[in-house]
């Protein structure tokens, strides 16, 4: 009999999967790993090394490593101390069937060069980003043949927004015979910044006077002081976000007709004001219309990221599968639930 509920999955063992980063976001997508029956963590790296068992890496061993030595390459067993981790992991990881880059994307050209890696290197499986600025995506773009000609199924801009939101509105858009505008607003409430210094440094970019290098280059001390002038909040306008790209490939929009926006509040984990998309059309009646999605307040940025990036990974593996391979987009794809 086929299994509806995961036909494409050919034994009951859980699919090997892999995160890059090992942050507050590669830590907090670990942990939203570590409950599931059909997926399992069984690669990670950061900057110093990485870790590898094909029986999976345990959790708090992990999480203990990187934050008492330094690098999840301390860890034991499966920890290889690496100045290259993410080549090294990649050689090593040819039964690994996906990867999470939950990595920080700065320089802004970051992402693109390590998808060059997999390629390079002649791996073949799935990776799925929750990349951020729109000229990120644009690079991935230029890889779509290589991509595609490496065997690799490769899914962008899947965790909040882009991601969840902006798959949001793409569905909402179905109900509309032309679109007029995609308003995606965030708040984020994180009650120390430094468990997410790098999605911190990516908003500070987004600031006026702001670039990625300068974003980069800033020592912790300058964005505690930056931090300290704003009371912790940092509040973000018109922004250089890849749901514009995403939404313009899918069709349902030019990028032009897509805002993004929020407020970060880096000092209390309660968000400063509730996440949506809203999205405005004319209907085939001639009617205009708004329809508003709201991701529920006590949802945490870790849990709207992370728990969307695993159900593209599964989406994108069902799609690998079947030989669909090349690049893809949180617009195109409905994710797939891992329980």
């Amino acid at each position: 009999m086929t299994n509806l509920a995961n036909p494409l999955q050919t034994s009951n063992q859980p699919i090997p999967v892999g995160v890059l980063g090992f942050g507050g976001l590669g830590q907090a997508a670990a942990r939203v790993l570590a409950p599931k029956q059909q997926m399992k963590l069984v690669a990670a790296a950061d900057q110093k090394g990485f870790a590898l068992n094909p029986e999976g890496l345990d959790l708090q061993s992990a999480i203990a490593a990187y934050k008492t030595q330094g690098s999840l390459g301390y860890l034991d067993p499966g920890g290889t101390l690496s100045t290259q981790s993410i080549a090294d992991l990649i050689q090593q990881s040819q039964n690994v069937a996906g990867f999470f880059l939950a990595l920080p994307n700065l320089p802004n050209t970051f992402m693109a060069s390590v998808a060059k890696q997999f390629i390079d290197l002649g791996w073949k499986g799935v990776l799925i980003d929750a990349i951020k600025r729109t000229s990120a995506v644009e690079q991935l773009v230029d890889l779509r043949a290589e991509l595609a000609a490496a065997g690799i199924t490769y899914v962008t801009g899947c965790g909040a927004t882009p991601g969840l939101l902006t798959a949001a509105a793409a569905l909402a858009a179905q109900s509309y015979a032309e679109i007029h505008q995609v308003k995606i607003t965030f708040g984020v409430g994180i009650a120390n910044w430094e468990a997410y210094r790098a999605t911190i440094r990516e908003d500070i970019a987004h600031l006026p006077g702001y670039t990625v290098e300068t974003a980069k280059a800033m020592t912790d001390a300058e964005v505690e002081a930056l931090l300290d002038k704003t009371n912790g909040i940092l509040s973000l306008e018109d922004m250089e976000h890849a749901d514009d790209i995403i939404l313009e490939m899918a069709g349902i929009c030019g990028r032009d007709h897509v805002t993004v926006g929020g407020v970060v509040d880096t000092r209390n984990p309660k968000k400063p004001l509730s996440t949506n998309v809203q999205l405005t059309g004319r209907t085939f009646e001639g009617k205009i219309s708004t329809h508003t999605f709201t991701l529920g307040d006590e949802t945490s940025m870790a849990a709207n990221v992370c728990g969307p990036a695993f159900g593209y990974l599964k989406a994108g593996i069902a799609l690998h599968q079947q030989g669909l391979c090349g690049l893809l987009t949180s617009a195109q794809v409905m994710p797939h639930f891992v329980s």
